[in-house]
């Protein structure tokens, strides 16, 4: 499922207009990602968490030349999928 998909059955599921749907999507994206820049967690009961998950630096190797190399901390985005999601999906 794309974006366009993904407005267009939120829309058809909340009934509301696909404009609206696609308003909302971005505001949803945008707060989670401010959220998550700010280093915070947003956590949707019963769905999952977005959190971020931080990345140690450590030595490693170009497989093609076999000369280490250093590969710097980084932060990456994570998310976690809640007990009431994982059991509709296994059901």
């Amino acid at each position: 499922m794309n974006k366009t998909e993904l407005v267009a059955a939120i829309a058809e599921k909340a009934e509301i207009s696909k404009k609206d749907a696609e308003k909302a999507l971005k505001a949803f994206t945008d707060v989670v990602t401010d959220e998550m820049k700010k280093g915070e967690k947003v956590q949707l009961v019963g769905f999952g968490t977005f959190e971020v998950s931080e990345r140690a630096a450590r030595i490693g190797r170009n497989p093609a030349t076999k000369k280490s190399i250093k590969i710097p901390a980084s932060k990456a985005p994570k998310f976690k999928a809640g007990k009431a999601l994982k059991d509709t999906i296994n059901a």
